[in-house]
């Protein structure tokens, strides 16, 4: 199935099971408080199909990315274009009628409901039988540094310990991606230890970001994910290796006398080699022998192109994790905490430019990227993924912008403080403008999409 048709697929699914879960949240609660539903609707504009059970309207509508609950007398741009969004006083299942600490807990649901969401597919992965590299919970060694990148001109070197990045001391490569991530638009202080001493450098992140993100790859060195060099499990038939005589089991030793320990150390090391011949050493038994190699430019298996030798290693070290429930459940909380934690953290970050708002991403991102979890093997890539989806969604319904939950439960307190509610005309004009705000914030992420991705579709 082409890349583009299973991005689309995927991401209409897991967005639908994300605005399922968060207009539920809005539902249970509403109906709690006795509010009356009109609408429960998936998607926004024309409805395509549903059923009426009781006082609500359960439907499937046109334009996907999204959806509402229509309550009784709530006052929304969705409720306005219904017909029916007018105060009904007197009325026992109007939204209005309701003390408004009951309106803040209906609309305070709706984020709760995703971040529970997330809780429990964290929760069960935890539980399951996962294979994680063992390298990502390790600390932060560099296997290779490539010449003239943004890596090697701060000084870094390869075989550096990285034992300060940014505001984590010992970081694990997991928690530098992280922070890699959080630094996009700046540059991030960091200290690396040696044979010689502890040295500070200065890495520039900003201007690295490609259409996979950002990584230590995108800044030019290597993570090492295994303290040993890398063991042949399988020489490729036609390419150099083969052709040479190298055997599975061999282990490659260096590649003109520089060890490396990951197969995207080699892929860079023979990018910055270019077509130069390599002497390739390699153990065999009791054996050291040495080969010359001339690379040849072929298919990595990911549809790109670069110098390759031909082989595939024995895989790297990884942990298996199947945890108990409540081992599971401490672990998810944790990881949900730690990861809410730093979403705020890159919004307020972007508010104050010191990261890059091309890390934003719209419809386009989140395709490509359910698209990519889902090809890959097990559950782990798509779960992790939809758990931090819903992570996101919760928290940007929480920002006091009109139209969000959080714009409406802003408005309810100013209304608490006030001591009146506010004119129903002035809340039209404020959701107005910020409809028109939120349409603009979507055109410029999905611009940005676009502008990252040089092309939609992969085989």
């Amino acid at each position: 199935m082409p890349f583009a048709l299973v991005s689309i697929l995927s991401m209409l699914v897991v967005l639908g099971i994300m605005v399922l879960v968060h207009e539920t949240g809005h539902f249970l609660a509403a109906k709690l408080f006795g509010v009356r539903v009109e609408v429960f609707s998936i998607g926004f504009g024309t409805r395509l199909f549903g059923f009426r059970r009781g006082d609500t309207d359960y439907r499937v509508s046109l334009l996907p990315l999204g959806g509402y609950v229509k309550m009784t007398g709530e006052t929304t741009p969705e409720t306005r274009a219904e017909g029916t969004g007018e105060v009904h006083p007197g009325d026992p299942g109007d939204f209005n009628s309701k003390p408004r600490w009951q309106r803040i807990c209906i609309g305070l649901a709706g984020p709760v409901s995703n971040f529970i969401l997330a809780f429990g597919l964290m929760t069960g992965l935890y539980m399951m039988h996962n294979e994680v590299d063992a390298y990502l919970n390790e600390p932060a060694v560099i296997d290779f540094v490539a010449q003239g990148s943004a890596a090697a001109k701060a000084g870094l070197k390869a075989g550096d310990h990285i034992v300060q990045f940014d505001r984590e001391h010992n970081p694990t490569w997991q928690q530098v991606a992280i922070r890699m991530g959080i630094n996009g638009n700046g540059t991030v202080p960091m200290t690396v230890a040696r044979p010689s001493g502890e040295t500070t450098v200065q890495l520039p992140v900003a201007g690295v970001i490609s259409k996979d993100g950002l990584d230590p790859t995108a800044l030019g060195f290597e993570p090492s994910i295994q303290a040993q060099p890398l063991t042949v499990r399988e020489v490729e038939p036609g390419y150099p290796l083969a052709r040479a005589g190298v055997k599975a089991g061999d282990v490659l030793a260096s590649l003109n006398g520089q060890v490396l320990h990951s197969v995207s150390s080699v892929a860079a090391y023979l990018k910055e080699n270019g077509d130069h011949p390599v002497d390739v050493e390699v153990k065999r038994g009791t054996q050291t022998l040495h080969f010359n190699i001339q690379p040849v430019i072929g298919d990595n298996g990911a549809g790109e192109k670069g110098y390759r030798i031909g082989f595939r290693p024995q895989p790297p070290p990884f942990v298996v994790e199947q945890q108990p429930f409540s081992q599971a459940a401490r672990r998810s909380f944790h990881y949900n905490v730690q990861s809410s934690g730093q979403i705020v953290e890159v919004m307020r970050r972007l508010f104050s430019r010191h990261s890059n708002v091309k890390q934003l991403s719209g419809p386009v991102g989140i395709a490509r990227a359910t698209g990519e979890a889902t090809l890959m093997p097990g559950w782990q890539p798509i779960i992790n993924l939809m758990a931090m989806i819903s992570l996101n969604l919760g928290i940007f319904n929480l920002l006091p912008f009109p139209l969000l939950d959080g714009g409406m439960i802003l408005l309810l307190l100013i209304e608490t403080v006030m001591r009146q509610d506010l004119n129903v005309e002035v809340k039209e004009r404020i959701y107005q403008v910020a409809f028109v705000v939120l349409i603009l914030f979507f055109v410029f992420v999905t611009f940005n999409d676009v502008s990252r991705i040089a092309g939609f579709s992969k085989s």
